[in-house]
């Protein structure tokens, strides 16, 4: 006989609990409970082997036998749910876009959950409902008159909603801006966001708590991430360390990087690196290189690196020097970028090149400060 989906969730609890993403019998109670094929709506998307990045194939729930769609809801996978607006079941057999919504690998979803620090009896605030899924797992932990989410995307959030009403869930749901927050329930002991964002915003700032926490991924337009766990103070500021754990998620709407306009690239004058390049293929060093030149996004691979700041044409290309060792940049526009990418990764490099933990935020109403090693050490602005 096939596992029914309560010994399917006890399964993946174990798993979890293997790979060290899953601690707390809080939260495995929470696995055992939630059914997670209700939150995957009538279809996923998947990507084949060879596809182009943005192709993906539509299979629907209807399509496939029963313990196959309970199979696939209870691995430790991500399953895309929507691409560039449209829901995998209204979609054709392929498409071709950007994922907007997905249900998330339930070992990222608990180690978040986890990493947030969230226990009985408090409050939370979840920036990104997406599919509803980890939504469930707080209301199933802590209560539904604990949890409120917002989703920004509207067709996600109503997705969701059905799913929770479906699944006997009932927190406060709200179709909006999670950048704003929700203040009517404020002030909430936990901020947890399962999208990234460039800066923190400040009205997440207002309505935690003090001695409250935000976690939440930091990433920017050339996809460096690291993720970030602050404790707000008495004096409205917070500060904390990047976590080791290696996150990537989509970014928040407003957040996302702009539109690509039309470009000529090997534009400017060329000159030595004082860097390799490949280091910004690597987590950290993207990270890092990110921190020096925020406005610019990284196309490319291997020895050529490309930088684009779309807003004001500025640009750094890469190659490997021909006529010897290393390797030369060429620069173009008001943005000397390969400049201040050098500088960041130097920094990072004589600090012993420490992985995101390194590495820590800041926050004031005035300012955001990512700080390498203390407060007081070497830092760049968040572009606010």
């Amino acid at each position: 006989m096939s596992p029914t989906p309560r010994q399917l969730r006890q399964e993946l609890a174990d798993l979890l609990e293997r790979l060290g993403a899953l601690t707390d019998p809080g939260w495995r109670r929470a696995i055992e409970m939630v059914p997670r094929e209700r939150f995957l709506g009538e279809a996923v998307f998947t990507q084949e082997e060879g596809a182009a990045g943005d192709e993906w194939r539509s299979m629907l729930r209807g399509r496939m036998p029963k313990e196959k769609w309970l199979e696939l809801a209870y691995s430790d996978e991500t399953w895309v749910t929507q691409v560039d607006g449209t829901p995998a079941e209204a979609a054709g057999s392929t498409t071709l876009g950007d994922p907007t919504s997905s249900s998330t690998m339930p070992s990222l979803v608990v180690m978040m959950l986890e990493r947030a620090g969230i226990k009985d009896g408090e409050s939370v605030l979840e920036i990104g409902t997406g599919t509803g899924y980890s939504t469930a797992l707080m209301c199933e932990r802590l209560g539904d008159s604990f949890v409120t989410s917002i989703e920004y995307d509207k067709l996600a959030a109503a997705r969701a909603r059905t799913a929770l009403e479906a699944a006997g869930y009932a927190p406060t749901l709200i179709a909006g801006d999670g950048l704003h927050g929700y203040d009517k329930n404020a002030e909430y002991n936990r901020l947890i966001a399962t999208c990234s964002v460039r800066y923190i915003p400040l009205p997440w700032m207002e309505q935690v708590s003090d001695g409250g926490t935000i976690t939440t991924p930091l990433s920017g337009w050339m996809l460096g991430s690291a993720l970030a766990h602050l404790t707000l103070a008495d004096d409205g500021t917070a500060s904390g360390r990047f976590l080791a754990d290696g996150v990537s998620f989509m970014p928040a709407r407003p957040h996302a990087r702009p539109p690509r306009s039309s470009y000529v690239l090997g534009l400017g004058v060329e000159r030595e690196s004082t860097i390799d390049p490949n280091l910004l293929h690597g987590r950290t060093g993207r990270f890092v290189a990110q921190l020096g030149a925020p406005s610019a996004e990284k196309m490319g691979f291997g020895d050529q690196v490309i930088l684009l700041d779309v807003a004001t044409g500025s640009q750094a290309t890469t190659r490997r020097n021909p006529d010897g060792e290393g390797w030369l940049v060429r620069q173009h526009g008001p943005l000397k970028l390969w400049h201040a990418v050098e500088d960041a990764v130097l920094t990072w490099l004589a600090a012993g090149a420490p992985d995101q933990s390194g590495f820590g935020l800041t926050v004031t109403r005035e300012e955001q400060r990512v700080w390498l090693g203390n407060p007081d050490g070497p830092f760049w602005n968040l572009p606010v």
